[in-house]
């Protein structure tokens, strides 16, 4: 069970269904049937919290359907708090296709036209949930379109405004953006208000529009408010930057199976760490230690099919840890 004694992470944004083929390295045409795993990054990351044994919270929106109904479920058999949750009875649960092609790498397909968690707006938003939390962490997928993007904002006002952490991983998905440009600018239209921002290598390559390995192009993505920037490089490990401080975290080698929730694990545990302990931003040696724990966590997640069901334990991550 969760930690009650553990300080809250509120995690906004989209949950959905990703249907996966059930043979691997097809494209989605020629696969002849799917499973339903369930997706959505700051859903996983919640998820990702509670399994640690961290104390959690998700709030979003879904349609008043037998998908979305099994979403929540599936969030509070994770012991993650639903009092942000509500439904919609005009829309759908949001969908998503996706194969994992024989490289390893994914193909998305969306089917959002609207779905129930493009819908939600500020008056249905649980503003109490996110004062009472440290940190309060959120995608980019919420601000593509009204009224979210207008709840969205409302939200980073009513965290800034008591004083919580606000962590941002923009989780690129090219696909449910009108063009690439007006992603980039939907991105970067938050990006000064964030403390804690985690990127992959391939999302400052694609912000930056530059090399993501040069340090230079990496720091064009800082700004004066932020208190931690993370850049996850896959196994490599990952590179963090914070005011007073800059290095590299090497990762772990493991057999990928699926690459899919990896980064949620990460941020998950890395938001654990955090929240225990805020002094963790000011200490490089502790901010090092919550990173090889992430990087752990990021690297057992791509050992098993699916997010949710593959995200680690502590001893998991610690185990693994101490086999290096």
């Amino acid at each position: 069970m969760a930690n009650s004694g553990s300080p809250l992470i509120v995690c906004f944004g989209e949950m959905l269904i990703d249907f996966v083929p059930d043979v691997a390295g097809v494209s989605l045409a020629e696969s002849n049937g799917f499973l339903k795993a369930p997706g959505g990054a700051p859903a996983n990351v919640a998820c990702a919290i509670t399994k640690l044994g961290g104390k959690s919270a998700f709030i979003g929106k879904f349609g008043d359907d037998e998908f979305g109904h099994m979403l929540v479920n599936i969030l509070k058999k994770n012991s993650v708090n639903t009092d942000g949750v509500c439904f919609d009875q005009h829309a759908r649960t949001a969908l998503a296709f996706v194969t994992l092609k024989s490289n390893g790498e994914r193909e998305f397909m969306f089917y959002r036209n609207p779905s129930a968690d493009m819908l939600l707006k500020e008056s249905e938003m649980n503003m109490d949930l996110i004062k009472q939390a440290r940190i309060f962490h959120y995608g980019s997928i919420s601000l593509i379109s009204e009224p979210c993007r207008s709840a969205h904002l409302a939200a980073m006002r009513a965290a800034k405004s008591a004083g919580v952490l606000i962590s941002y991983d923009p989780n690129v998905r090219l696909p449910l953006w009108p063009s690439p440009e007006a992603a980039r600018d939907g991105i970067k239209s938050i990006w000064n208000e964030a403390d804690l921002i985690k990127v992959s290598d391939d999302e400052v390559q694609f912000l930056t529009q530059k090399d993501a390995s040069n340090e230079e192009v990496v720091m064009s993505l800082w700004h004066d408010r932020l208190k931690l920037l993370v850049v996850t490089d896959g196994e490599k490990g990952c590179r963090y930057f914070t005011k007073s401080f800059k290095g590299k975290v090497g990762g772990y080698s493991v057999k990928t199976v699926d690459t899919t929730g990896a980064g949620d694990a990460f941020v998950g545990a890395l938001l654990f760490s955090i929240a225990k302990d805020t002094s963790t931003l000011d200490n490089e040696g502790k901010l090092k230690e919550a990173l090889a724990f992430a990087n752990a966590c990021g690297a057992i997640c791509t050992t098993q099919k699916g997010a949710i069901p593959a995200l680690p334990a502590n001893s998991d991550a610690l185990a693994l840890i101490k086999s290096k």
